[in-house]
């Protein structure tokens, strides 16, 4: 487990009201459209389903009878509902849902500690963009990662974690030697951010391929987040203000 709770901030001068209305959204759509996670029924029209993805088309399933392996009991297990809105779409909407609160409280103390530099860096609406493409594109590498290893494709994907894995690399490429206080084996202390975003990709990449590439084990889609993290390692500086000096 390795979870930051502090960077240093002296050289930051804008307020980072773009990263602040990010995480608001995913607050707020996770507590009054997903009912704390409990709306079954708008987190499986909005999250983003491989299949239809892939085919372009809505899917609707219709509810089952699943058994516990572990307790025995039955429980009725909501199909996949249909979608208001184009397939496509979901690659957006899915980015501000999440699948209960300890994964979104996660996803948010990541981008509430890196996200601020990052949008000092690149700006306000370059910020936003990058956030946002940067989140299609981790979602489309879960989407091709799944199909290519013969993966359920009508499994429901959600979450800001791929934008957030692109932050995080925005962040190691800008600031490799700000130094990040992390909470790692019971111990706090303070590292570069290339050490402690790297060792967080390095738990990315060694779960990942535990997960054979693409399935959501224990219900991560760990393709997700290296494909969002690879965005922002190629794209980051694509989107970075740059500075012009005058001439004497």
């Amino acid at each position: 487990m390795l979870l930051p709770i502090g960077d240093e901030n002296h050289d930051r001068r804008s307020f980072p009201f773009i990263n602040y209305l990010l995480i608001g959204i995913n607050i707020f759509v996770f507590v009054f459209f997903q009912g704390f996670g409990y709306n079954i029924q708008f987190t499986f029209s909005y999250a983003t389903i491989p299949a239809e993805i892939l085919t372009g088309k809505d899917i609707v399933t219709e509810s089952q009878l699943v058994v516990d392996p572990i307790s025995g009991t039955s429980f009725e297990m909501p199909g996949l509902q249909r979608t208001d809105i184009p397939v496509f779409l979901t690659l957006i909407t899915a980015m501000f849902m999440h699948g209960g609160i300890g994964h979104l409280a996660g996803n948010m103390l990541y981008l509430w500690i890196c996200g601020d530099n990052v949008e000092d860096r690149l700006g306000h609406f370059r910020y936003l963009i990058f956030y946002l493409l940067c989140g299609i594109l981790s979602g489309l590498s879960h989407v091709f990662t799944t199909l290519f290893f013969g993966q359920n494709l009508l499994t429901p994907c959600l979450g800001a974690s791929g934008a957030i894995s692109a932050v995080l690399a925005g962040y190691m490429v800008l600031f490799p030697r700000k130094r990040i206080t992390i909470w790692m084996f019971f111990l706090v202390f303070s590292v570069p951010a290339i050490v402690a975003i790297g060792l967080w990709f390095l738990f990315q990449v060694s779960n990942g391929l535990g997960a054979l590439g693409g399935e959501q084990a224990g219900g991560v889609a760990y393709a997700a987040h290296i494909g969002g993290f690879i965005a922002g390692l190629l794209l980051v500086n694509r989107f970075r203000k740059r500075i012009t000096y005058a001439r004497a």
